[in-house]
């Protein structure tokens, strides 16, 4: 794919990691412009880090705020964006999703991105209402977090049983004592906390279902092999089966 924000040729295999997410997202915010009649959008990205989300929709026309509690990070966003000539649509403010209300205005945004956070925090409902909070009254969520089956299966065929076994069967979703992750879901228990957080779950994917499977050498040495792979995990990213196995899942949401 060669479409602004998508698979990016200098970085394949990162842009395996991206597709379905973008895919999803730029087609949330084609429709939230359509029905909102406006062709720019206010989004917000809580966790955004560096801007590998925030950069390309800014650059589709959008005011993207990214929430960010590194000012590292930041700093990076601000340098990214100053490359792509989009300084005057992202903005970057210092914070995290447990005090976002006091950093961002309530009911202010349009869409809004938390990708890779959840995982992270210490109470996920808590913070996804926060979140939620942001949102107008006809807003949009893209949610992304970790997958528990992914894990399961990935520390399975590493040889690691005992450790896939307990990922299996741990509240959290974590391997042993030793995983850096915090937090793992299954897309049912995602889907819950949409709900509990007063919105209402439109779409699940799964994401980087055989990515990170798949020998590297094979996608970066086999002609034809990257896009053939992005082909395959955006096709089995709306089959509910694969939801199960896939390294992260992903939920859009809306109000109501």
């Amino acid at each position: 794919m060669s479409r602004e924000g998508g698979v990016d040729p200098i970085r394949p295999r990162a842009s395996l990691r991206t597709a379905v997410v973008w895919e999803v997202l730029r087609g949330a915010l084609e429709r939230r412009a359509k029905a909102a009649d406006r062709p720019v959008l206010d989004v917000l990205d809580t966790g955004g880090g560096t801007g590998n989300f925030a950069v390309p929709v800014a650059r589709l026309g959008h005011r993207v705020t990214v929430v960010d509690p590194s000012p590292d990070a930041l700093f990076a966003l601000e340098r990214r964006a100053a490359e792509a000539g989009v300084t005057d649509r992202v903005t970057g403010v210092q914070g995290d999703t447990h005090g976002l209300l006091g950093t961002v205005p309530a009911g202010g945004y349009d869409v809004v991105l938390c990708h890779g956070v959840l995982e992270y925090v210490d109470y996920p409902g808590e913070e996804l209402r926060n979140v939620a909070g942001t949102l107008r009254p006809d807003g949009a969520l893209s949610l992304l977090a970790a997958g528990r089956g992914g894990a399961v299966l990935a520390r399975a065929l590493a040889g690691h049983f005992a450790e896939a076994q307990y990922a299996l069967t741990d509240p959290d979703g974590r391997w042993g004592a030793g995983d850096s992750l915090p937090h793992r879901f299954t897309a049912e228990e995602l889907t819950a906390l949409v709900g509990d957080a007063g919105l209402r779950a439109t779409a699940v994917h799964g994401v980087r279902v055989f990515s990170d499977l798949v020998p590297g050498v094979l996608v970066d040495t086999e002609p034809g092999a990257l896009d053939a792979l992005l082909r395959l995990e955006l096709a089995a990213a709306e089959e509910p089966g694969f939801h199960a196995v896939a390294t992260q899942l992903h939920v859009l949401a809306e109000r109501g």
